[in-house]
């Protein structure tokens, strides 16, 4: 241990590498390939390929195949290690100066109670890039489905400024109200008067590869990443089949989501739940065509 943890240091202490491990830690537990990791942080695949060897050789970062493509995460139970060795031996467990860091208190929700500390329901936001197609549909779905319990609200980290016209399609043949949709900034929903957001999901890899501020209150947070439909090719038959998978997918984990007794669970318990939900495989599953 005591040349594992100055060696891991020392790994973190060159600035792309240091890119590199927070990346995959924002995006933890996901998996991601070596090209998703390479486009992000622009590097060269032989540049790539030497920084996850020395994270690897540091026991930081796991590989694993995937049929032919190499898969990359953080070590987990090394990283908590690193953090246990600095902030319970090196400081010898001190209340007074590990735990504000170590704890990282939450303010957001309130285990046990069902209750916020704002209110009676629970805030929920939705980001990818453009907020015109994933993030609406999860923003209409969470709010037909349990507008009860939730405040739920969408935003995108570049939108684009109007919402795509074969999201908007499928939202009213669905029989959404897409009246009072638009597409917003994540800037609206940050800074002072913003609402204390209970949960923060992003359901694009691109949004949820940026290194955005930390939410107020520390929300709970889930990556629910999927094809991208206004990507989609070919005859508008098909891009709208498209629309109607991711509609289909999202719609599964929001009633997944919507199903936790989200008042009986500690953060802990929480996060895993949210953490199961994101890894549902949606690959091959029927198109959703109910409402």
């Amino acid at each position: 241990m005591e040349k594992t943890i100055p060696s891991r240091l020392a790994t973190l202490g060159h600035p792309q590498r240091l890119a590199l491990f927070r990346l995959l830690m924002r995006r933890y537990p996901d998996r991601l390939p070596a090209g998703e990791i390479a486009e992000v942080l622009g590097l060269k695949a032989s540049t790539l390929s030497t920084y996850l060897s020395a994270l690897m050789q540091a026991g930081l970062v796991t590989q694993q195949r995937a049929g032919t493509s190499l898969m990359y995460s953080v070590d987990m139970s090394a990283v908590r290690q690193t953090f246990d060795y600095l902030l319970l031996d090196c400081c010898r467990g001190r209340p007074e100066i590990c735990a504000p860091v170590y704890s990282s208190p939450y303010t957001g929700l309130t285990a046990m109670t069902g209750q916020t500390s704002h209110g009676q329901k629970y805030n929920v936001l939705f980001i990818c890039t453009g907020n015109s197609a994933r993030s609406i549909f999860a923003e209409c779905l969470l709010g037909d489905l349990a507008r009860d319990r939730f405040n739920v609200f969408s935003a995108g980290t570049r939108p684009g400024g109007a919402l795509n016209p074969f999201a908007v399609e499928v939202l009213k043949a669905k029989g959404h109200d897409t009246t009072h949709l638009r597409s917003k900034t994540t800037a609206e929903f940050t800074g002072p008067g913003a609402p204390q957001m209970d949960f923060v999901f992003t359901v694009c890899n691109q949004a949820a590869n940026e290194e955005c501020p930390a939410w107020e209150g520390q929300p709970i947070s889930g990556h629910w990443g999927m094809p991208d439909p206004v990507k989609a090719a070919g005859t508008d038959a098909e891009k709208s089949l498209a629309f109607q998978q991711a509609y289909g997918a999202l719609k599964r984990r929001i009633e997944a989501f919507a199903a936790l007794p989200i008042e009986t669970l500690d953060r802990i318990a929480l996060q895993r739940a949210v953490d199961e939900i994101a890894g549902q495989d949606i690959a091959g599953q029927e198109q959703d065509t109910s409402k």
